[in-house]
């Protein structure tokens, strides 16, 4: 079975890649990751791999002790994760956020923090966006930041901030000027990099989140909790922009997990289609059976090409948000329909925690709601792409 369009093809090197992240998620099999989802306990081994391997630091320049390379050589990195049945979920943050110290970070910023990112001295896992108020309205946030001297002070609530006990440094969006005081609704806000080996019990609190995946989510308090001057990135009250220039990579890299997810669903399903035999032969020969697998599988291509067409524009440094979001909201649905699919095929059996599918048929449902929702996407084409009228 072909895993690419017949025009689309990578070079020796990525495929080396590939295969050589495919051999070290041999080493965490299913068992592994029932154990961890049994009990909701983060898979620091896994992570350890992938950091001791490199590929977490892809995305960080030679210059500061990364690999430099592309988006899609990332991406390849997370599909494969996800195609072992493994879950990219429990670091792949720390691909995209950096990239908002590396682009609008200081010199003295960027080579205090990457080098030891990119070396697995430090871990910038957490992302603390989102508030319980506003939800995905990021503008109406109220966490505060007050400059006071020579540091700020933050007050106010995070949630769905996913890593952050697993995390050492948290990249934080804070309001530093009041709604009523700014000429743009897009200005007074600023992003902030946060130790929280500093801050936790001096005025950061976290607290977990028990969920329906092992995302090992959290609130986050902060209580007068000090951030020094050097640590605002970029300029005050502009931080806004550049989360949202971070975001066409984060949707990027999420599409290529969820073609990574479609692909081992797929792969289940046929398995065990072939294997499985009631009424005197296998359930694959039944159309019932074999055409929902073949439209999962023209589903996952066609949403393959999406992606590809996403990551080479931004390569290009091309203007990319709508085919970002395109992707990453069709890959989700190809996800999302192969793994009900899967779990059709597989009738009791995919209800049972051994074969993986219930785990798997959980995580990969996340990916229609964050990092953003579905509807927010098709709010956006509405809008920006086809001029039709704002609907929020």
């Amino acid at each position: 079975m072909s895993e690419r369009a017949a025009f689309y093809a990578e070079d020796e090197d990525v495929a080396q890649i590939r295969e050589a992240v495919a051999a070290l998620c041999q080493d965490f099999p299913g068992e592994y990751w029932r154990a961890k989802d049994r009990i909701r306990e983060y898979p620091s081994e896994f992570v350890q791999a992938l950091t001791d391997a490199g590929y977490l630091a892809a995305l960080i320049p030679e210059e500061y002790g990364g690999s430099g390379l592309g988006i899609s050589v990332a991406g390849a990195i997370l599909e494969e994760v996800q195609k072992a049945g493994c879950n990219g979920g429990a670091c792949h943050a720390q691909m995209y956020t950096m990239g908002t110290i590396l682009r609008h970070g200081n010199d003295k910023q960027k080579s205090e923090w990457l080098p030891a990112i990119a070396k697995g001295d430090l871990r910038l896992q957490a992302f603390a966006v989102t508030e319980p108020t506003s939800g995905t309205d990021t503008l109406a946030l109220r966490t505060t930041a007050e400059l006071k001297g020579d540091h700020y002070v933050v007050n106010g609530q995070k949630v769905w901030t996913s890593r952050a006990e697993h995390s050492d440094l948290m990249l934080l969006l804070a309001r530093t000027t009041p709604r009523d005081q700014i000429e743009r609704k897009t200005d007074g806000l600023s992003v902030f990099v946060v130790d929280m080996r500093e801050a936790l019990g001096n005025g950061l609190t976290i607290k977990p989140i028990r969920a329906m995946i092992n995302h090992a989510t959290t609130e986050v308090f902060f209580d007068d909790m000090k951030i020094p001057v050097e640590n605002l990135i970029g300029e005050q009250d502009k931080g806004f922009r550049y989360i949202l220039d971070g975001m066409n990579a984060e949707r990027i890299l999420i599409a290529y997990e969820c073609i990574g997810d479609a692909r081992w669903f797929i792969d289940k399903a046929t398995k065990y289609a072939c294997e499985r035999e009631v009424f005197g032969g296998p359930i694959g020969k039944n159309q019932g059976i074999q055409f929902p697998i073949a439209r999962a599988y023209a589903e996952s291509e066609a949403a393959n090409l999406m992606v590809q067409k996403a990551a080479a524009m931004f390569e290009a440094g091309e203007k990319c948000a709508p085919e970002a979001n395109m992707a990453k909201l069709i890959a989700s649905e190809a996800a999302w329909h192969a793994a009900d699919m899967c779990l059709q095929t597989h009738g009791g059996f995919g209800f049972a925690e051994e074969y993986d599918i219930e785990r798997k048929f959980r995580e990969t449902r996340l990916y229609q709601v964050a990092p953003i929702s579905t509807n927010l996407i098709l709010a956006y084409l509405g809008e920006h792409v086809l001029g039709l009228p704002r609907s929020y």
